[in-house]
């Protein structure tokens, strides 16, 4: 009697994508297009480095050599940081362990050995934000009088009030806008599709309804906020797109400020942070505001900036020392091809 043949690796990453992340573990979809980027680059590799097509690839294929070649691969040659490396390994982890469990003589060995490889530690680099001067600066940037400027100087000052990601500034609809007569909230879905209520300024909020209105739009409760000229739901490659347009001008007209050596849509989430933080606003507040599951991310933003430190330094220096510098100074001298890749990858 023949036995019913076992899903093999293609077989079990389609139900993997198509089934068991969207519908049975609810991931969200920026989650799962991370998760699909991973497999497509591992299909890459296997297929350039490894000359292994994609339909020829067994578990066996996936030993503890390839799956370590494939990471170092990701560093040099895809150029992928060491905290991106962790997400692919992450990735490549949940995969394992869904496929042992669907076809365990056969995944076994490939989860034992993804699980001998340890995430790799990274440097730690401290957090980069505007400065409120800078921020000041990149708001004023767009030109409000072209239709992408107008809509551009909103996104941008909208994303620093409300401290939003890239992808939830992307996914907001005008029905997740709650205006009031003292106040306006956004709904915001972010990791893990966990919901969140967040109070903007009014100064923001009235840009906001401004905008909605002279696009017509503000009746439309199914219509993103934000679109690109081509597409009504923006993507991230696009608001990345609109940080290094103006980035890149601000830095033309103000040489002496913007100092670092990269900035991303999300320094505008670490800005908000840590401006917050120095307003005085309690820790677990910024955490809820921030959706934050675990309020030690919250406290990774808890570093002072340096114009906090010197201003404390400032007026510890007036306050203690005013008397004996005034006496001193009185006296003293002036002097960062995809090939057979399956379409559910994509």
């Amino acid at each position: 009697m023949r036995t019913k043949r076992q899903p093999e690796v293609l077989e079990l990453l389609h139900d993997f994508t198509k089934e068991y992340m969207p519908i049975i573990a609810g991931l969200s979809d920026n989650t799962i297009r991370s998760y699909k980027a991973t497999f497509r680059l591992l299909l890459t590799f296997l297929n350039e480095v490894k000359g292994s097509a994609p339909e020829n690839i067994t578990f066996r294929t996936l030993d503890y050599t390839t799956i370590t070649s494939f990471l170092d691969w990701l560093e040099s040659e895809q150029k992928c940081s060491v905290a991106t490396r962790n997400v692919r390994l992450a990735s490549l982890s949940s995969f394992a362990t869904y496929a042992q469990n669907r076809n365990s003589d056969a995944a076994l060995i490939f989860l034992t050995n993804v699980r001998r490889i340890p995430p790799k530690k990274a440097a730690a680099n401290p957090r980069i934000f505007f400065t409120k001067d800078e921020v000041s600066v990149l708001l004023r940037i767009p030109d409000t009088t072209t239709k992408t400027g107008h809509r551009d100087a909103v996104l941008l000052s909208l994303m620093y009030a409300s401290g939003t990601r890239a992808q939830e500034i992307c996914d907001l609809r005008i029905r997740n806008i709650l205006f009031e007569a003292e106040k306006t909230t956004l709904t915001i879905t972010g990791k893990g599709n966990k919901t969140r209520r967040v109070l903007i300024a009014r100064s923001c909020a009235e840009m906001l309804k401004r905008y909605l209105s002279w696009r017509k739009i503000d009746q439309e409760s199914e219509r993103h906020v934000f679109s690109s000229q081509t597409h009504e739901h923006m993507t991230i490659s696009c608001v990345e797109a609109i940080y290094k347009k103006h980035l890149r001008e601000a830095k033309k007209q103000n040489p002496t400020m913007f100092q670092e050596r990269s900035y991303t849509p999300h320094t505008m989430r670490h800005t908000c942070a840590m401006h917050m933080l120095e307003a005085g606003i309690p820790m677990m507040s910024i955490k809820n505001f921030l959706g934050h599951s675990s309020i030690l991310t919250t406290e990774r933003y808890a570093e002072l900036t340096q114009s906090t430190v010197d201003k404390q330094i400032k007026g510890w220096n007036q306050r203690w020392f005013q008397d004996i510098t005034t006496d001193i100074e009185s006296n003293a001298k002036s002097p960062e091809k995809r090939s057979g890749i399956p379409d559910f990858l994509r």
